[in-house]
């Protein structure tokens, strides 16, 4: 007769119960972030044929295209005696930023699903390493703005150590939406064909190609509801010398967004992060 008794055993893989301690996972995590964002920097590059070129030629097709289109067509003004690849290339820095991080950020989690379907780790991990890999190409990119400035002569001034803040900014922006997606886009995979379009979208309702000033008094505020409004803004206020003018009631106003959005962004996040698995 065995008088062992019936004992059941539950076998939990995940974070510790009775605790809040999601953000200090993700701390403890941070090896897997690095890892994710290196992998994905590695397969951005590798056998490519033209490798980190392509982070270069991206945005000076982009400066060309618009200098035309907005200087010598359209007749847009200037910012002060700021030339004008110099104030497109200053835009383009922050606007490619924020979308490739945000299409990367939108499909993470459907791209890494054999991780996230197997194995516990804060899901939030998997967009915080798109983000790293867009601040790359940002970085690569940055170094053609350095020898746009040498050819022009172009010095900027003491606004520059404001230039860390508005790309914190610029980041913030895309994880706000990113995680959004990136959540929604697990149940639903039409985002992904969606996003892109949006970028596409919001590229010309930014003032990338023009200057925000050329706005009317009246809609800049409405304007403003574009959070990369104030961040270009910002950058351009920032690498012109103060040529460039800030409408602060609209950088006011795109930091509010951007942080209701992110925290609404996160809380939307992890409320669904247990479903992923599920869905993916």
């Amino acid at each position: 007769m065995n008088d062992r008794p019936n004992v059941k055993f539950d076998i939990y893989f995940g974070p510790e119960h009775g605790r809040n301690q999601y953000w200090r996972d993700i701390w403890e995590y941070r090896g897997l972030l690095y890892f994710l964002a290196w992998r994905d920097i590695l397969v951005r590059y590798k056998q490519t044929m033209i490798g980190i070129a392509w982070s270069l030629l991206n945005p000076l097709f982009f400066m060309v295209v618009f200098t035309v289109i907005f200087e010598r067509v359209g007749r847009f003004p200037s910012e002060g005696s700021t030339p004008y690849p110099i104030l497109v290339f200053s835009a383009l820095l922050p606007w490619q930023l924020f979308s490739s991080a945000l299409t990367q950020c939108s499909k993470s989690l459907v791209e890494n699903r054999h991780m996230v379907s197997k194995i516990y780790f804060p899901r939030v991990i998997v967009p915080l390493s798109a983000v790293v890999v867009s601040l790359v190409d940002f970085c690569i990119s940055s170094s053609l703005l350095v020898v746009m400035m040498l050819i022009y002569r172009w010095n900027p001034g003491w606004q520059i150590i404001f230039l860390p803040l508005f790309l914190l900014l610029a980041i913030l922006a895309a994880l706000s939406i990113g995680v959004w997606l990136s959540a929604i886009n697990v149940k639903y995979r039409d985002f992904q064909y969606i996003t892109p379009f949006m970028v596409q979208i919001g590229l010309f309702l930014s003032p990338v190609g023009f200057t925000s000033s050329v706005i009317p008094e009246q809609w800049r505020l409405l304007y403003s509801l574009n959070p990369m409004v104030g961040v270009i803004d910002g950058f351009r206020w920032c690498l012109l010398g103060g040529e460039a003018d800030i409408y602060f009631p609209g950088l006011v106003l795109a930091v509010v967004l951007t942080l209701a959005t992110l925290w609404f962004g996160i809380k939307y996040f992890r409320t669904t992060e247990r479903t992923f698995a599920d869905f993916i």
